[in-house]
C-alpha cells in the first residue's frame, strides 16, 4: 500500500467559528450547540487554513491511481454540533471523510492513530500535547489571508528549533551570536539533530519525488536568520538526511515577512512568537511552541 501524506486539522483552523465561539464562551455549551444546530445548513466560512488544505487536496486530483494525501478533521465538537462543520466541508467541496468529534475531551489523542504527520490547531496546549507526542505541530495564528494566487502549495520552515533541534538556538540564547557563529563553524561538519519537523519535511519530498521538477505541486523554503558562516552546518545536515529543499534563505536577522511574502508561501513555521506576528501579516503562519525560545511558556 502506498503511503498517505496526512494532515489533521482542528475544525477552528479549517473555518471560522469565532462567533460561534464566542456564542459558547458569553452564553454556555447548551446556547452554542443550538446555535449550530439552527445554523448547520449555514456553511462556515474560511479559516485560516483553509486554502492550504484545498491545494492539498487537489494533489490527489494530479496522480493516477491510490489518493496520496489526506486530511483528518479533528475537532471538540460532539458528532450533533459538528454537522455543520461536515455541512461545510460539503458545501467547498473539500474531500475529508475521516474526523473525530470529542464532545469537549481533548482531541490530540487521536493524531497517533490517524498517522497524521502534522497537525495544525487554534489550541496552543493541543498543540503542545502534540509536540510532545513527536507529531509535528503549529498553532495557527488568526490572520485572514487570501489564498496565494499560485497553484502550487508552498511551505515555508525556520531552521533552528522547527526543522532542526534547538541545539544551536540554544547557545545563541545563552551566550550571544559570536559564541553560536564560533560553534557553528566549529560544528559545520556535524550534523544537527532533527527537530520536530524534519520527519514532515522528509514526508513532504517523498511526496514531491512523484513529480516532475517542473510540475511539482509543492514547493519548499528554509527562512532561517542564520548567515554565512552558520549556513554550512544547515546544508551540510539536509545533506545527511537526504532532504532536499527548494529554497534557502539565509537572511541575516532581516525581518523575514517580506520575503515569505515574496516567495509566496501559503504556510510559515516559526518557533519564534516575534516573527510569527511580523510573518502573519503576509501568510498564514504556524507558531511551533517549541525549543529554548518557548520554556517560559511550555
Amino acid at each position: 500500500m502506498t503511503k498517505k501524506l496526512v494532515i489533521a486539522i482542528s475544525s477552528r483552523a479549517l473555518f471560522d467559528l469565532s462567533e460561534s465561539h464566542r456564542v459558547f464562551e458569553n452564553e454556555g455549551l447548551q446556547a452554542y450547540s443550538e446555535y449550530q444546530i439552527e445554523n448547520e445548513n449555514t456553511p462556515l466560512e474560511p479559516g485560516d487554513a483553509f486554502y492550504m488544505v484545498q491545494k492539498f487536496l487537489k494533489i490527489n486530483t494530479l496522480l493516477e491511481g491510490q489518493p496520496r494525501v489526506d486530511v483528518i478533521l479533528l475537532s471538540r465538537n460532539s458528532a450533533d454540533t459538528g454537522l455543520r462543520v461536515f455541512n461545510s466541508i460539503k458545501h467547498y467541496k473539500l474531500n475529508i471523510t475521516r474526523a473525530a468529534f470529542t464532545g469537549g475531551e481533548d482531541p490530540y489523542s487521536y493524531i497517533l492513530p490517524f498517522k497524521a504527520h502534522l497537525f495544525l490547531s487554534t489550541d496552543a496546549e493541543d498543540v503542545r500535547n502534540a509536540l510532545n507526542q513527536g507529531i509535528a505541530a503549529a498553532t495557527l495564528l488568526s490572520a485572514k489571508r487570501e489564498s496565494q494566487e499560485h497553484s502550487q502549495l508552498r511551505f515555508a520552515f525556520d531552521g533552528d528549533a522547527v526543522i532542526f533541534s534547538d541545539e544551536a538556538e540554544q547557545i545563541y540564547k545563552q551566550d550571544g551570536l559570536e559564541a553560536f557563529t564560533k560553534n557553528e563553524q566549529d560544528s559545520a561538519l556535524t550534523p544537527l539533530q532533527g527537530g520536530p519537523f524534519k520527519a514532515f519535511l522528509a514526508a513532504l519530498q517523498a511526496l514531491q519525488t512523484e513529480f516532475s521538477g517542473d510540475v511539482c505541486p509543492i514547493r519548499t523554503a528554509l527562512v532561517t536568520a542564520r548567515s554565512a558562516p552558520a549556513h554550512e552546518r544547515v546544508i551540510r545536515t539536509l545533506r545527511s538526511w537526504g532532504i532536499r529543499i527548494d529554497e534557502s534563505l539565509f537572511l541575516g536577522g532581516l525581518e523575514k515577512a517580506p520575503f515569505l511574502k515574496a516567495y509566496g508561501a501559503d504556510v510559515f513555521f516559526d518557533d519564534q512568537q516575534s516573527h510569527c506576528q511580523s510573518a502573519m501579516e503576509h501568510v498564514a503562519t504556524g507558531h511551533v511552541p517549541h525549543g529554548i525560545a518557548n520554556k517560559k511558556i511550555q
